[in-house]
């Protein structure tokens, strides 16, 4: 299996990607080339189900897109003008076949397929009621609530059982539904996790983000609205808003670190946001020094605004291998603290002698930064100054984010001089909550509504999450065994 994270579980993880296209010739074809192009958000599995107008066909299976859907046989097995897509991470449920989306069920109306990016803050509630009920569950995902509450809802048509079932979950979600009837897109009330809409010729397009839409060629019409579900049955499409309306939070990391530099997110270049917060973050924090040296690649585009605003060169002082996966070795201790150096080294004569600011996108546990900043002595920096282009992850993501228990957060531990010393930098910052706003184009962060969810700083969530809060063990439902080794 082929993942692009070898050794390296010290970055926070978007939960997964979703694309689908309705009335296109050879959409999955479509769907496998938009998923590429969301592969960063999700890197343990891929699937795709189409509709050919008389049955479904689904292709899943663990590891990239490529090598997977790449291949003419797969390809020509789905079939159909229609075809949603899922690139997965796994937060909720383990990493087993019966977990990788698209989720299909036959429902009393006909198949239900979902793709599903977030995560329901109330499932395990939700799943112990249905069990109860007599519901028997496929997979241990936390999307499969959702199939379970419209098979259950008494309501009449399909889109009032399905409306019904939203407004029973809690958290994020953003969903690409296909059923006999058509395609339906949505996103909660509060827009946490994206999704944006694109036309290519007759075809309506949903993705994740819009450098999808680029790559298959489509034209970017706009966002799906916070809370809004857009219907398309052949070439008539609706939009339904069911939910009272509240001020939107979309998810602010989406800027820092999950969406590619070469997307738009509500309106926004995600590039020019994080020039932006490399800048501030100068302003901020400056430091005497030679050169700006990013950490490739997620560092690559702030490291720019702080050579930029401080006027100290930009250099690749580390050079990135992306030709590294987890098959490449299977590797010990030993090895295991050497792995950093497979994937990142330092450019040693552009290196020795000189001062160093270091600059990545956060720290989350804190054993990558630990080693860079090894690696940076070690070929010779007389100094380095670690710069962070957003502000200590203090909090643990309920959204739909691979986030490590809080337990395991270094800016959960330990205050900057503390970190500081952990990494062994000779001086460490980040960016403020505020700064981070202004680069957003915000004078600060307001105390009441802020504009966007920032829970994993500030742990302001801005929903219930009434599974964390009931505090009780969770029964593991008796599943077949299918963790692929």
């Amino acid at each position: 299996m082929l993942t692009t994270h070898p050794f390296d579980d010290d970055k926070l993880r978007e939960e997964c990607g979703i694309f689908g296209v309705s009335n296109s010739e050879g959409a999955a074809a479509l769907v496998a080339l938009g998923l590429h192009a969301l592969q960063h958000r999700g890197q343990e599995a891929a699937g795709i189900t189409s509709w050919d107008g008389h049955q479904f066909h689904t292709h899943r299976a663990m590891g990239h897109v490529a090598g997977n859907f790449d291949r003419d046989d797969v390809i020509r097995s789905l079939s159909g003008n229609t075809a949603a897509g899922h690139v997965r991470y796994a937060t909720t449920g383990d990493t087993a076949i019966r977990n990788v989306q698209p989720l299909y069920a036959e429902l009393a109306s006909g198949g239900f397929a979902v793709a599903h990016n977030g995560n329901i803050s109330n499932a395990m509630r939700l799943r112990k009621d249905l069990v109860r009920r007599g519901a028997i569950f496929q997979s241990t995902s936390d999307t499969e609530v959702i199939i379970h509450l419209v098979a259950t809802s008494q309501y009449r048509t399909l889109i009032d059982r399905f409306i019904d079932a939203l407004k029973q979950v809690e958290g994020a979600y953003s969903l690409i539904v296909m059923t006999p009837e058509g395609m339906i897109a949505c996103r909660d009330p509060l827009g946490i996790r994206p999704l944006v809409m694109g036309k290519l010729d007759d075809s309506i397009i949903f993705a994740s983000e819009t450098v999808a839409l680029d790559v298959v060629g489509a034209e970017y019409v706009r966002d799906v609205e916070p809370g809004e579900l857009v219907i398309v049955k052949g070439s008539e499409i609706s939009s339904h808003k069911p939910f009272p309306a509240v001020a939107a939070r979309p998810c602010i990391f989406e800027y820092v670190y999950f969406s590619r530099p070469d997307s738009i997110a509500e309106d926004r270049s995600v590039y020019s946001v994080r020039k932006a917060i490399g800048a501030q973050l100068a302003i901020e924090s400056p430091v005497d020094a030679d050169l700006v040296v990013p950490v490739p690649d997620s560092g690559v585009p702030a490291a720019i605004g702080y050579a930029q605003q401080s006027g100290i060169p930009f250099e690749l002082g580390i050079i990135r291998s992306h030709y590294v996966g987890r098959t490449f070795i299977q590797p010990g201790d030993k090895v295991r603290h050497l792995g950093v150096k497979l994937k990142h080294n330092a450019n040693k004569e552009l290196i020795k002698g000189k001062r160093i600011v270091l600059i990545d996108d956060s720290i989350v546990r804190g054993t990558t930064s630990l080693k860079i900043v090894q690696m940076m002595h070690e070929a010779g920096a007389a100094e380095v100054h670690l710069r962070i282009a957003s502000p200590p992850t203090r909090h643990s993501c309920f959204y739909g984010v691979d986030t490590p228990e809080r337990a395991k957060l270094l800016a959960a531990k330990l205050d900057v001089e503390g970190m500081t010393d952990f990494i062994h930098a000779d001086s460490l910052a980040f960016v403020s909550i505020d700064g981070l706003y202004k680069a957003l184009g915000e004078a600060h962060r307001a105390d009441i509504h802020p504009k966007y969810c920032d829970a994993c700083f500030t742990g302001d969530y801005p929903t219930t999450l009434t599974d964390q809060d009931e505090l009780q063990p969770v029964d593991q439902f008796a599943l077949l065994e299918e963790r692929v080794g």
